[in-house]
């Protein structure tokens, strides 16, 4: 996938240089970031909505990025980006269970020196436009600097490496005169995280799932947005497929599955549905119906109100999971002096259709008829496929606390019964200096099939500051200091501070 890629961003760029009709930009930026934390990892809102970047507790980085952005104003055009990461950071502690001594030993793993988060060629033909390569991407219903995350595909994990095709905006749809408009997506990938979930695994109990395959889809609608009062309503729906598994009890290997990738997974993965290869439908399939209502005052300030509810099968896309799902608010200011955004989110996981799941089809031969239970749902985990992760952050919302953290070396979301407060607030309180802040409160109990003891509670809060030091130089310092407190993430206490230089340049002759 990579070397497709970079054949396609060189072909594409020795193309439209060699005609020189017109400089092609390029923008670039360079930045150099140290952070530092008292605990194991950095603090919950230092560590998550960054791509997977950095996680450690401590360790200094430098991110270097060029692109070059679609033209929207013409019928064709093409674009690329190349981003990476290198440093160094911290190791956190993880269990592991060595069976031929019997005993528990502990692995100490750190972020990779050198990562690349992105590296894709995309192309545009009037509305439509196709992406080859991991890319970051950004939700079409929360706000990804202020939210808690998008509960299908949020800015916390590493981008997948995939294809993906889809509208760049909302379309407006023939013969409803602008009032009714439509945008999708669907993306097709590979995780790459097999030495990351191999090197944190606890080899005790569990499931070791690796080289799976993923996929995403997405159709909104939307009303007018000219008007002062919009909707968007709609659904995403991603999944895991392919792969091979391990099942460990008590450190013994009990099942091994290895259904490898097949063409025909990627039409099965596109329309689930019984009977395509598995016990009952091929893949992990997971989303949510999506809701936004929007109102643009007279004053220039904008509300906007919105949902999601998630779904792990039928009975989540059918309703039956009560008040799960991520609600919100968000309240824009006409200028963005002293205040200029304010959030509230309320997050609940606690439902899940219940915590019973009972089929005729999972147990052939019983002699029970009559009784079906969609329940247990068991939200971002999977007994074949794993935790809906990528180097063990959620690809969803980080707030459920994401593998990543389980030094015990469980490779599930172990916490998913959650429900919790966030709230966040932005604006300039100079022309040259803005700021952030967050604020979140969660209680948890473990997972409906494996309840916790006890509910665990966790109070996380961040501060942040972008400064200019002087309008000439494209210079920015940013500042983030971060704690949580509680059983459920544990005391942290953290700090970033990054230094950013951008800019852009133009190739090619008039």
């Amino acid at each position: 996938m990579k070397k497709i890629t970079l054949a396609s961003l060189l072909l594409l760029s020795a193309a439209s240089l060699a005609k020189g009709a017109e400089p092609v930009r390029f923008d670039y930026s360079a930045s150099l970031s140290a952070n530092a934390s008292t605990g194991a990892y950095a603090p919950y809102m230092i560590g998550s909505w960054n791509s997977g970047r950095v996680n450690g507790a401590n360790g200094i980085w430098q991110d270097g990025l060029i692109k070059k952005d679609l033209d929207l104003t013409k019928r064709f055009s093409w674009g690329m980006g190349f981003e990476y990461i290198a440093g160094y950071g911290s190791a956190a502690p993880y269990d592991r269970y060595e069976s031929a001594t019997e005993t528990w030993t502990t692995n100490h793993v750190r972020q990779a020196p050198f990562r690349l988060l992105q590296l894709y060629a995309e192309l545009k033909y009037r509305s439509v436009y196709l992406i080859v390569g991991p890319k970051e991407r950004h939700s079409r219903i929360v706000d990804d600097q202020l939210s808690s995350g998008d509960i299908t595909r949020s800015n916390n994990a590493m981008p997948i490496p995939g294809a993906a095709a889809g509208f760049l905006d909302f379309q407006d749809i023939p013969f409803t005169n602008g009032w009714v408009q439509i945008d999708g997506e669907i993306m097709y990938g590979r995780t790459f995280d097999k030495d990351y979930k191999q090197s944190t695994f606890n080899y005790y109990s569990g499931l070791l799932s690796l080289d799976n395959w993923y996929t995403y889809k997405r159709c909104y609608f939307r009303t007018k947005p000219t008007q002062p009062f919009s909707i968007i309503v709609g659904m995403q729906a991603a999944g895991m497929f392919a792969g091979y598994a391990t099942h460990y009890r008590f450190g013994k290997i009990t099942r091994e599955e290895n259904r490898g990738f097949h063409i025909r997974d990627l039409w099965d993965m596109f329309f689930p549905r019984e009977g395509s290869g598995e016990s009952f439908y091929k893949g992990n399939s997971l989303g949510s119906w999506d809701f936004k209502a929007r109102y643009n005052f007279k004053n220039g300030s904008t509300l906007a109100a919105y949902f999601e509810w998630p779904w792990e099968d039928g009975s989540g896309i059918g309703r039956r999971n009560g008040w799960d799902g991520l609600w919100g608010v968000q309240y824009n200011f006409p200028s963005n002096k002293g205040i200029g955004k304010v959030l509230f989110e309320y997050f609940d996981f606690t439902n899940q259709s219940g915590p019973i799941h009972w089929s005729p089809t999972d147990h052939p031969g019983s002699d029970i008829e009559g009784f079906k239970a969609t329940g247990g749902d068991n939200y971002y985990n999977n007994d074949f496929y794993g935790p809906y992760s990528n180097f063990g952050m959620s690809i969803g919302s980080p707030f459920p606390v994401s593998p990543v953290y389980n030094k015990d070396g469980m490779p599930n979301f172990t916490h998913n019964r959650a429900r919790g407060v966030h709230a966040a607030v932005s604006g300039n309180i100079l022309p040259t200096l803005g700021y952030v802040a967050k604020f979140s409160w969660q209680e948890a109990g473990g997972t409906g099939r494996y309840p916790g003891k006890e509910i665990l509670y966790d109070t996380s809060a961040m501060i942040g500051a972008d400064w200019k030091p002087s309008v000439k130089i494209p210079l920015t310092l940013r500042l983030k200091v971060a704690f949580d407190t509680g059983r459920l993430r544990g005391d942290n206490f953290g700090a970033m501070l990054t230094a950013v230089y951008d800019g852009s340049f133009k190739l090619g002759k008039k």
